[in-house]
C-alpha cells in the first residue's frame, strides 16, 4: 500500500508492508511526529538523510528513510 505525505514541501510516498499490525492512521501520526522531532532535533546525518528524502518504507515499528544518496539511507524506531 502507498499514501503520499507533504513533508518539508515535498511529495514524499511512503510504502506499507502487508504484515502492518497496527492500523494506518495511527502508524503515519507517529511517523509524522518522530519526523518533526528529528529534523528539529536530530543529528546532522539525520537531518541530511531528511533532507534529501525520496520515499519511507513502513516495516513493523520501523520506518526506512531512503534518500537520494544510497548511503545516507537510515532505519528510524517510530515507538
Amino acid at each position: 500500500m502507498r499514501i503520499l505525505i507533504n513533508f518539508q514541501n515535498k511529495v514524499v510516498p511512503v510504502y506499507f508492508t502487508t504484515d502492518c499490525k497496527q492500523p494506518v492512521s495511527k502508524i503515519m501520526k507517529l511517523l509524522s511526529g518522530t519526523l518533526e522531532n528529528k529534523i528539529q532535533n536530530g543529528k546532522r546525518a539525520l537531518q541530511k538523510c531528511l533532507n534529501s528524502l525520496i520515499s519511507i518504507e513502513i516495516e513493523g515499528s520501523e520506518a526506512i528513510l531512503h534518500s537520494k544518496s544510497e548511503n545516507d539511507t537510515l532505519a528510524l524506531s517510530l515507538y
